[in-house]
Parts: structure tokens; C-alpha cells; sequence
């Protein structure tokens, strides 16, 4: 009977929170925060997203589009105050499931370069938008996660970046863990405190900025538990961060020399863990 019970109570520890099997598979990313600071101040510094419908409505947050209403993205679409540089993304089921950026179309610096569109840029309305989603992009509005599973996942159990018109099988799945990078194009930039480390996508010095990957990766003791936007154009949003040229670089190895040219990113870093606990 104590043998019974024993295992019983292992059972529930596991069913219940996920712990066991999660520390062995993913990181527990219990947590949605976006934009940076150097210090942890400010109304937009690592602000908390809401990770469900009812959340959303409840912080001001609007639904933009519904499941089905927009070809090739899949979600229901919520932003707040109309600023699309952060648009969230929930199953049918009303549970997180990926995050946008809306970039406006700038002909004085021909952004989004036009072999990046219907790529990793997909037009909806007179905007641009990068997608990432935190579970299988397929299952989002077809039968979205439960609440059990959302309750043990947490915000998502993998991140897809997608690269194409249609959601379901245009994207890049990204590897949990960070030697599987290995046999990858991305390549190991630089790690700072509340960040982590970067990885960006087949960066090297004579590239033209036309094939610069917008999103780049971070990873804390190993695990991925966060990305990024990095925009080649200005983006006015608050919830933007915006740096110098030798801020930005010092995050890569090696330095594109095409960004020269740019000389300011927009970027946004997205945490799925507490950044302030990133030691790299």
C-alpha cells in the first residue's frame, strides 16, 4: 500500500505542474515579457503580456482578426492602443500562442527588402509582419491547447519562426537546446547580463543587409528561453528599443558590414523566462 501510494503521489507531483518531465525536455517558460532596458525601470522596460484571452480584454488589448480571417497566419490577434508593433497571438481555445511585429513599408529605405517579403515579411493590410508562434502553428486554430496543457507547457513548448505564406508548414523550428545549433546557419554572437546569448542567422562580414534575418535568438545555460526582432527601419513604438550602431554590433560575431549603412536597428527582445535571472 505505501509502495501504491508512492507512486501515486509521484504521479500527481508530475501530472500536476509538468516539473519532472518538463526539466528534462524544455526550460519552464513561465513567463511573456518584451523590450529591454539596461535597467529594470520604465513603464515598457520587461513588461508581462498577458498569456490569455480573457487577460488581454481585461489590459486594454483589442482583437484585430479572428482565427480564419487573415490566409496563411493563424491566431486571434490582439493589440492595444492600435500599436502593431505588438500584436498577440492566442489559440482557439483562448491560450498564448505566438507573437507579431507590424512594420510599416518605408520606400526611402526600401523596407522590407523585397526578396524578404512573403518570406519572413508577410503583408496584411498596408503593413508587414514578422510572426513567431510558441507551439505548432497547425494546432493553433484548429484545436488550440487545453488548459491542461497550458498549464504545463506554460507560454509554449517550442518556438517556429515562420518563413512563408502559409503558417501550417512555411517556418523554422528552432532548437531548444543550444548545441543543436551546431549543424545550423545560426551563428554564436556575444551574451550580456538580462539578455543571454545571441545567435544570429548566416550573418557574415560581405553580406548584403538585403538577406539580414530579422529575429535573433537567445539562450540562458544552455535552453532557449527568449528572441528578437531586429528591424532595419525606424519603429516609433514605445515598445521599441532603439541603439547606436556599436550597441547593436556588439552582439554579433561576426559584424555584417552592410549594417554600416543602417546604422540603427529597431529591436525588441521577447523573454518566455524573468530576463533579470539571464546569466548567461
Amino acid at each position: 500500500m505505501r509502495l501504491l501510494l508512492l507512486i501515486m503521489s509521484c504521479y500527481a507531483i508530475a501530472d500536476s505542474d509538468g516539473y519532472l518531465y518538463r526539466r528534462e525536455t524544455y526550460p519552464d517558460w513561465n513567463n511573456l515579457r518584451v523590450t529591454w532596458y539596461p535597467f529594470p525601470i520604465g513603464t515598457y522596460v520587461y513588461t508581462s503580456m498577458p498569456r490569455t484571452v480573457n487577460k488581454a480584454i481585461a489590459g486594454g488589448f483589442t482583437m484585430v482578426s479572428d482565427c480564419g480571417d487573415i490566409p496563411g497566419i493563424n491566431g486571434k490577434r490582439f493589440v492595444k492602443e492600435g500599436d502593431f508593433a505588438l500584436v498577440l497571438l492566442y489559440g482557439v481555445n483562448g491560450f498564448i500562442a505566438g507573437i507579431q511585429i507590424g512594420v510599416p513599408y518605408n520606400e526611402s529605405d526600401a523596407f522590407p527588402p523585397h526578396n524578404q517579403i512573403n518570406q519572413t515579411f508577410i503583408r496584411i493590410g498596408d503593413m508587414y509582419f514578422l510572426t513567431a508562434y510558441f507551439t505548432n502553428p497547425a494546432i493553433t486554430c484548429k484545436y488550440g491547447r487545453t488548459r491542461h496543457q497550458f498549464d504545463f507547457e506554460g507560454t509554449g513548448s517550442a518556438l517556429y519562426i515562420q518563413n512563408g505564406t502559409d503558417a501550417d508548414t512555411n517556418f523554422l523550428e528552432i532548437p531548444m537546446r543550444e548545441p543543436e545549433l551546431a549543424s545550423t546557419k545560426w551563428t554564436r554572437g556575444h551574451c550580456f547580463f538580462s539578455m543571454g546569448v545571441h545567435y544570429w542567422y548566416n550573418i557574415n562580414a560581405n553580406m548584403s543587409c538585403d538577406d539580414f534575418f530579422p529575429v535573433f535568438l537567445l539562450y540562458n545555460r544552455g535552453w532557449l528561453n527568449g528572441f528578437g526582432w531586429a528591424i532595419g527601419t525606424d519603429i516609433s513604438s514605445p515598445r521599441m528599443e532603439h541603439y547606436a550602431y556599436d550597441d547593436i554590433v556588439s552582439t554579433m560575431d561576426p559584424i555584417p558590414n552592410c549594417l554600416h549603412e543602417i546604422q540603427r536597428l529597431s529591436t525588441m527582445h521577447i523573454y518566455f523566462t524573468n530576463p533579470l535571472l539571464n546569466f548567461c
